[in-house]
């Protein structure tokens, strides 16, 4: 088992480096989308992303319960999970505004995460996680968006702690900041 994580700003780049790792393998990929197209521009996103895929990768979309289908991904040697910080938004606004940085409500998203990753763990394959990076930028100006920076730095470490390989892609340059390459 192998865990390769790949972060990086919005629009890094990120996604096409995290596919390349997928397809040098040359093996069974099964891609998990978390992406909900919830208007013109977010559809785009999804379908750039779709025309970039190999016809051969199967796809799962989870954006909402990723963390109840990791029994998915045995019966593929490559799992590639686009993105982490989509389904973390995806989860955050599953709650109404009024909970929103309530404890219950990030130890419930917490909890799914952890499933999630101690799931992972399980898995035999190399599985490739693409997350985007909250913390390179200031502080967010609205309760909803300091959460998210919050709740996605933390998953980022605990996903990074966890990995074989970190890399950081900066405007479509993959740096390596953990381990050997795949």
């Amino acid at each position: 088992m192998s865990i390769v994580f790949v972060t990086g700003g919005v629009r890094s780049g990120k996604s096409a480096f995290a596919e390349q790792l997928a397809k040098e393998k040359d093996v069974s990929v099964l891609y998990v989308a978390t992406g909900v197209a919830t208007d013109k521009e977010m559809e785009q996103r999804i379908a750039l992303h779709r025309e970039r895929r190999p016809a051969s990768w199967e796809v799962a979309e989870r954006p909402y319960d990723a963390d109840a289908f990791v029994s998915e991904y045995s019966g593929y040697e490559v799992v590639l999970f686009d993105c982490v910080s989509t389904w973390l938004s995806n989860l955050l606004l599953t709650f109404p505004e009024g909970r929103w940085r309530d404890g219950a409500a990030t130890e419930e998203i917490k909890g799914k995460i952890e499933r999630w990753l101690s799931g992972v763990r399980q898995y035999q394959g190399t599985m490739i996680v693409v997350s985007s990076e909250a913390g390179l930028g200031g502080v967010a100006m609205s309760r909803l968006g300091r959460w998210f920076q919050d709740m996605l730095g933390w998953a980022n470490q605990r996903i990074a702690a966890e990995a074989d390989e970190v890399y950081a892609v900066i405007s479509g340059i993959p740096c390596k900041i953990k381990g050997e390459r795949i």
